[in-house]
């Protein structure tokens, strides 16, 4: 008896997301999930083991991990994050990170020390929003000041360079890239309002009937519209993140108070109990591991890069916002943590044939190795300097 290689490797990819959470629980060492699923996908992907063999429908499946994990930052994001105080020191800290990066990228790249001085600079400048909001959930400081600058520096991490990936990395001319991202943004706001106009009572009393149903519409509908903007962000030439990101943005709208809750934690158990984690092992079983035994230095300049060019300037950038410098330690440390923009970036570079797959693995690994020491010493910032969910830093929204 013999088992279908697509199914078998599905198998081990399920084995290795379910086994994760319980390894976890077992460590005396708090690390991100998302280590192990890259490690897991490392060891039992094709360079080592063998047992996981990426084909066309697993990529499907792990596309969608990826846009459901944008989803969902997409649905986290607070209005208040992105405007006043925190929208504007977000927007100033991401752009000195950019100049930063263009600067050290593009001069590294002249100097013959990579391919692609333009992609490298948008993966340095990059922050795992989606990676950490379970994280600062769990940690108590969505709700905080801190979370609130945080949440600001997370969406122009995600949302910047995706614009960026759109407009500069694609296979459009820039000018006919930003018309055709001015053409999705047209789309995207009619769908952020056509619901609110065509809503009906009756309608609703259906969508609500659903929740305890086995119609789940909302739910249905929700992820109707995220594959619907992943599909449109394909077809108009852009990352499907782009597409993912805004359609969470859009549901976040729409949906009532009472809804939100509901419908976001149903998205949640289907993302984070299937999808996302099989988005990082099948990165980890496409990351070039031989290439980074063979050069671990370059790994290790990018890890540093990416520190230097995102978590450093944002500790000048808060230094009024957040007078406590442990504070501003842990925010620059959570602002610098990066992966799942990176992985889209290298991919997409990969593919066209503008970088090599070891500079694209070292680039996966300097991000994976963000995840797994960043926050870790950001939460050892906080137990030192006893701050967190029992801290009592107040929420911005009024001050901004």
């Amino acid at each position: 008896m013999s088992i279908d290689q697509n199914l078998f490797s599905l198998l081990v990819i399920v084995a290795i997301a379910a086994a994760v959470p319980v390894i976890l629980g077992f460590m005396r060492i708090r690390i991100a999930e998302v280590v192990l699923l890259l490690a897991g996908g490392v060891i039992f992907g094709p360079e080592l083991l063998g047992w996981i063999q990426v084909d066309d429908s697993i990529d499907l499946l792990a596309e969608i991990g990826l846009g459901m994990l944008f989803f969902l930052a997409g649905m986290e994001l607070e209005r208040h994050a992105v405007q006043g105080r925190s929208g504007k020191l977000a927007a100033i800290g991401w752009l000195v990170s950019l100049s930063l990066a263009l600067i050290v990228s593009l001069t590294l790249d002249a100097m013959g020390l990579f391919d692609d001085g333009l992609a490298v600079a948008i993966a340095l400048v990059s922050t795992a929003l989606g990676t950490l909001l379970p994280i600062m959930r769990d940690s108590g400081l969505l709700s905080t000041k801190f979370g609130t600058y945080f949440m600001g520096a997370g969406a122009w991490g995600e949302l910047g360079p995706i614009i960026a990936i759109s407009v500069l990395l694609g296979s459009q001319s820039s000018f006919l890239a930003l018309i055709t991202l001015g053409v999705f943004g047209v789309i995207a706001v009619a769908l952020a309002i056509l619901p609110a106009r065509m809503k009906s009572d009756r309608l609703a009393r259906i969508i609500e009937r659903g929740h305890t149903s086995s119609s789940q519409t909302a739910v249905r509908l929700t992820v109707l519209l995220m594959i619907a903007l992943l599909a449109l962000a394909d077809v108009l030439g852009f990352d499907v993140v782009l597409g993912a990101f805004i359609a969470g943005i859009i549901v976040r709208r729409y949906l009532s108070p009472k809804s939100e809750h509901l419908v976001q934690s149903k998205v949640e158990t289907i993302a984070f109990g299937l999808m996302v984690p099989l988005f990082f092992v099948v990165s980890g079983a496409r990351l070039d591991i031989i290439a980074i035994i063979e050069n671990p230095l370059m790994m290790l300049g990018f890890f540093i890069l990416i520190f230097a060019v995102r978590g450093v300037p944002q500790f000048f950038v808060y230094r009024h916002a957040l007078p406590d410098v442990r504070e501003r330690a842990r925010l620059s440390l959570y602002i610098a943590t990066a992966l799942p923009i990176i992985v889209a970036v290298t991919s997409l570079q990969v593919e066209a044939g503008l970088m090599d797959s070891q500079e694209a693995a070292a680039l996966v690994g300097a991000g994976a190795l963000t995840v797994l020491v960043f926050p870790l010493l950001a939460q050892r910032l906080g137990r030192r300097s006893g701050t967190g969910s029992e801290s009592g830093l107040q929420d911005n929204r009024s001050g901004d």
